[in-house]
């Protein structure tokens, strides 16, 4: 047995509805009943002695553990971490509990609950962390430093209130869709605050640079004052990390669920995954609406199953039986327009290929964000025309959407830099990659070092099911990640000649960089370079810019 995490979760998660502590334990299944058995024990006689005797124990078994986890109060989760830590570890009762009611008590903040409850009983969101306490959101929204909260007697709630909040999460597109929705909420005539994997941005002010994809960043969107309309890309990670954290989203959406990250924070397979993602719908306060892609099975299947009152379908077919079916819809029709429909009314957007971010139509993966990126909008109150004015206008380049679908031309040479690091966004990438026409295509292929084999596998297969005319393998020293230099780009070159390819058409380089320099220098007029980036994408976009004169 080994303790691989001791956190708190901070609001609905995998493996409870609300907050509180949780273990991730390393066990046989052998060695997993005792575990649990004196966990058990140990709490049912500690748990009642510091006054908890109404908490809920929670256990969640994952390939090779178990999580285990009870609900406490916001105010005391540190305290109810060093309880859960000693319930597993064990110890003199009598020490632990005077210990144990000592952090209880210097921890708890009853003036934090209090302002909680009072902003719950008026019906606007509540805010913790261990800096700051807010209610309210954006431009309604107040905030103090956990050390100095008022009473809320002596709130000004007449000027607290909420704002629109969307949520956006699935494997891949999250980044594209909020960012095509600030283009809408902008031409709507309000101030838009979005937190992306790249940024925080509020307006066009970008307030902070770097993954701001959890709970972390949306607070800090959801808190500033300038904001009308917020704009949450919602990854994985930080749901699993802490929990969600907020219960007052206008709309949720979910893109699609694909194998990624397998094997962290006790996430082992698939459908693991998809719960993970729908963790947003408990975002939604009452009358929200969960917007969903018909056309990815594992949303499709999940949807169908979900509580939500509302729901609103995307899909890139018409004719696609669960928008056929559905009350509300976006979809793109048989004359290539992109459409809503709401309450039997039928309102076609702008074509397909007026979209630049579709690309003239040819990533149709793009065209999908746009459909959920317009249902997300029409659900918080952006007017038509505003929608159409962001579908129209929104550029995927390197300064709006930085390796998220940016085409070059340089010297007759079509360049595509775009982040797809799964098979799931690597097949989107090679099947728009089809409708170039390109004379030959070559691919620059590389991977961190903290995906599985099997990932690497299916992103090679994924990959090569393309036949490139040329694969270039690139080594990521920034992101080896635990394994030994060379090891990732030999077991990519091992799963390239097993999936087929021939040794001469496979290239190394040591570095991104020189990996697309390597490219660039291969191409002549007609081909198609496709350049999947991560390590140092800001290099290799100034380098494209620089070639192609913009």
């Amino acid at each position: 047995m080994k303790l691989l995490d001791s956190r708190r979760l901070t609001g609905a998660n995998l493996i409870m509805q609300g907050p509180g502590p949780v273990m991730d334990i390393e066990a046989s299944d052998a060695e997993v009943g005792s575990v649990v058995a004196a966990w058990r024990a140990r709490l049912g006689r500690m748990l009642p002695a510091l006054g908890w005797e109404a908490a809920t124990l929670v256990e969640r078994r994952f390939p090779g553990g178990i999580s285990l986890a009870f609900d406490a109060p916001i105010d005391v989760l540190y305290a109810a971490c060093e309880v859960n830590e000693w319930a597993l570890e064990g110890g003199d009762f009598d020490a632990a509990r005077e210990r144990l009611t000592k952090a209880i008590e210097d921890e708890a903040r009853p003036a934090l609950l209090a302002l909680r409850d009072a902003a719950a009983a008026r019906g606007v969101a509540f805010l913790w962390d261990d800096d700051d306490v807010s209610v309210g959101l954006g431009t309604g929204c107040r905030t103090w430093p956990v050390d100095g909260l008022p009473a809320p007697a002596d709130v000004d709630w007449a000027s607290v209130h909420d704002i629109p909040v969307v949520m956006v999460t699935g494997t891949n597109g999250k980044s594209t869709t909020v960012r095509l929705l600030a283009a809408m909420v902008t031409a709507d005539g309000k101030v838009p605050g979005l937190s992306s994997t790249d940024w925080i941005r509020v307006g066009d002010d970008v307030i902070d640079t770097g993954d701001y994809s959890g709970p972390g960043g949306a607070r800090a969107v959801l808190r500033d004052a300038r904001c009308e309309v917020a704009l949450l890309e919602t990854a994985r990670g930080g749901m699993l990390r802490r929990g969600l954290g907020f219960e007052h989203a206008d709309a949720v959406a979910v893109l699609n669920v694909a194998e990624d990250h397998l094997g962290e924070w006790g996430i082992g397979d698939l459908a693991g995954l998809v719960e993970t993602k729908f963790l947003v719908e408990q975002g939604l306060r009452d009358g929200g609406t969960l917007i969903l892609n018909a056309d990815e099975a594992p949303v499709r299947e999940r949807g169908r199953r979900s509580g939500a009152t509302s729901k609103l379908w995307f899909s890139l077919d018409a004719g696609n039986p669960v928008v056929r079916e559905a009350d509300g819809a976006a979809f793109v029709d048989g004359d290539g327009f992109l459409c809503l429909r709401r309450g039997g009314v039928v309102d076609a957007l702008v074509a397909e290929a007026a979209a630049p971010v579709t690309l003239g139509g040819k990533a149709r993966f793009n065209t999908s964000n746009a459909l959920a990126a317009a249902a997300l909008a029409t659900c918080v109150g952006i007017a038509p025309e505003a929608i159409r004015a962001g579908l129209t206008t929104f550029e995927s380049s390197p300064a709006l959407n930085p390796g998220r679908g940016n085409l070059f031309e340089i010297d007759g040479v079509s360049v595509l830099a775009d982040f797809a690091h799964n098979p799931h966004g690597a097949h989107a990438l090679l099947t728009m990659a089809r409708a170039f026409g390109a004379s030959r295509i070559a691919v620059l292929l590389g991977q961190a070092g903290d995906r599985t084999d099997d990932e690497v596998r299916s992103l090679v297969e994924a990959t090569w099911a393309a036949k490139p005319d040329l694969m270039i393998v690139k080594a990521m020293a920034r992101q080896l990640r635990g394994r030994p230099e060379g090891e990732m780009t030999a077991l990519i070159e091992s799963e390239l000649l097993r999936a087929g390819a021939p040794a001469d058409r496979i290239e190394h380089a040591a570095s991104e960089l020189e990996a697309a320099e390597r490219a660039l220098a291969w191409a002549r007029p007609g081909d198609l370079l496709l350049l999947l980036l991560h390590a140092q994408r800001a290099e290799v976009l100034d380098l494209l810019a620089t070639r192609a004169g913009v």
